[in-house]
This record gives structure tokens, C-alpha cells and sequence, in this order.
């Protein structure tokens, strides 16, 4: 039996690299996203995968891509929920519209998404919904605030809706990468250079001595882990909270 993958944030870094793993697996694939030409790169080559236009934070827009790759490819028994902003700021100059921005984006898109296909998971008896969370679901950071309490959120929620559907042949669990080498990054390496006068690669140094092993993690290594928590055998790991870190947490 073929499964269907749903994946949010599909077009660039963590997402894309979770939809070429996952067509090596065998899955149908729909990449989801705002951008429809990053998606349709990333779908173009990968047998079995399309392209959803998604705006996680919009109920209705969740709604009508769930719809549209159930077209596609049928029901959606695998959901990797890895849509997310890390915008970065002192609490106090974070506003209320980017701290609600950052939530909507991390947290709530991520509720509705697991809403909309836990009842066909449910009704199939069998369900993986992967959460990419961060190690700032495990720890706190300087200077993002609203994204350590967005994260902190999906970890909670997480945990309980594993709880809700342990009996059901579903598995709810989290991955919770440190600094990966993704256009978050990227960006977070040019607030830094911005607001320093650092260079980027000493922007990207600093970044990397977060991780024990002194270097960025690969958007490959993440996807690997989220594969491994989508097989069938994998049944027995839920409500889990995986650090992908280099032993950071």
C-alpha cells in the first residue's frame, strides 16, 4: 500500500529534503507551501509528488490543499508539519503583529493541519504526524522570544495529542533540530551581520558553536530522523521530543 506524505514548508531546506527521503521510501508526496515555484522545483524530478498552494495560518486555505492533494493522491496518512518563521528581536522591540505572525505561523498552522487529517487517520487506524519543532522547544534562545514560545507550544501540543490517539494506530511525535543550514539560517546570518558588522562566515561560526560538533546540521540528517518516525515499525515512539543537536540538548 502506497501512503501519502503531506508535507508544509515543502519548498526549501528541512521540507524538501523530508520529500525526496520520503519518495526514496516509496510515499506519495505533496509539498505545501505559499511559493508555488519553489514547490514545483522541489516536486519537479520526484516521481509521485505535486504542489499545493498552503497558507498554513488561514483555515480555509488549509482546508482547500488538504482537499486538492487527497485529488491527487488519496487519503493523508503521513502529515510532517515543518511550515515556520524565526523573525529575530529583543522582546521589547518584538511587536504584537510579529509575535502573533510567529505563532500563527509555528503553532496554530500546525494545529489546523493535524485537525484536518487526524479524522481520516483515525478512520484508516493508522497515522504518523511529525512535528518539526527545534531545540528552542527544549531551551531558550536570546532574541526569539516569540519563536521559543511557539515551538515550546508545539512541543505541548504535541505530547498531548499523543495521548489523545495513542490507542488509535496514530503516532504524534516532534524532532527538534539545533542551527540546520536552511534559508532560517540564512536570514538569522544576516540579522547578525546587520546588527554586528560580523562577516558571514563568522555569522555562521557563531552559529555553529551552538552545536557540540561545531558545525550546522544538514536539512538530509533531519529528514532522515522524520523517515524513521513515519515507518509502520516505528509504531512504538509517540509523544516523543527527538533532539537533532549534536548533544547541544
Amino acid at each position: 500500500m502506497t501512503r501519502h506524505a503531506f508535507i508544509t514548508g515543502g519548498g526549501s531546506g528541512i521540507g524538501a529534503a523530508v520529500a525526496r527521503r520520503l519518495v526514496a521510501d516509496g510515499y506519495k508526496v505533496s509539498v505545501a507551501g505559499r511559493d508555488l515555484l519553489k514547490l514545483e522545483a522541489v516536486a519537479t524530478g520526484l516521481s509521485g509528488t505535486c504542489a499545493v498552494v498552503c497558507d498554513v495560518t488561514e483555515e480555509e486555505s488549509v482546508e482547500a490543499a488538504m482537499e486538492e492533494a487527497v485529488r491527487h493522491h488519496g487519503p493523508v496518512s503521513i502529515l510532517v508539519n515543518n511550515a515556520g518563521i524565526a523573525p529575530s528581536a529583543p522582546l521589547v522591540k518584538t511587536s504584537r503583529a510579529e509575535f502573533d505572525r510567529t505563532i500563527a505561523t509555528n503553532l496554530t498552522g500546525a494545529f489546523l493541519c493535524a485537525r484536518a487529517v487526524l479524522p481520516g487517520m483515525i478512520a484508516a487506524g493508522f497515522g504518523r504526524i511529525v512535528n518539526v519543532a527545534s531545540t528552542a522547544a527544549l531551551k531558550g534562545y536570546p532574541y526569539v522570544a516569540a519563536y521559543a514560545a511557539a515551538k515550546h507550544g508545539v512541543l505541548g501540543m504535541t505530547r498531548s495529542l499523543a495521548l489523545e490517539v495513542a490507542t488509535k494506530g496514530v503516532t504524534v511525535n516532534a524532532v527538534c533540530p539545533g542551527f540546520t543550514d536552511t534559508d532560517i539560517v540564512a536570514r538569522s546570518v544576516e540579522t547578525i551581520v546587520a546588527k554586528t558588522g560580523r562577516t558571514p562566515e563568522e555569522a555562521r561560526a557563531e552559529l555553529a558553536r551552538a552545536n557540540p560538533q561545531g558545525r550546522l546540521l544538514t536539512p538530509e540528517e533531519v529528514a532522515e530522523t522524520i523517515a524513521w518516525l513515519c515507518r509502520p515499525e516505528s509504531g512504538g515512539i509517540n509523544g516523543a521530543a527527538v533532539p537533532i543537536s549534536g548533544g547541544e540538548v
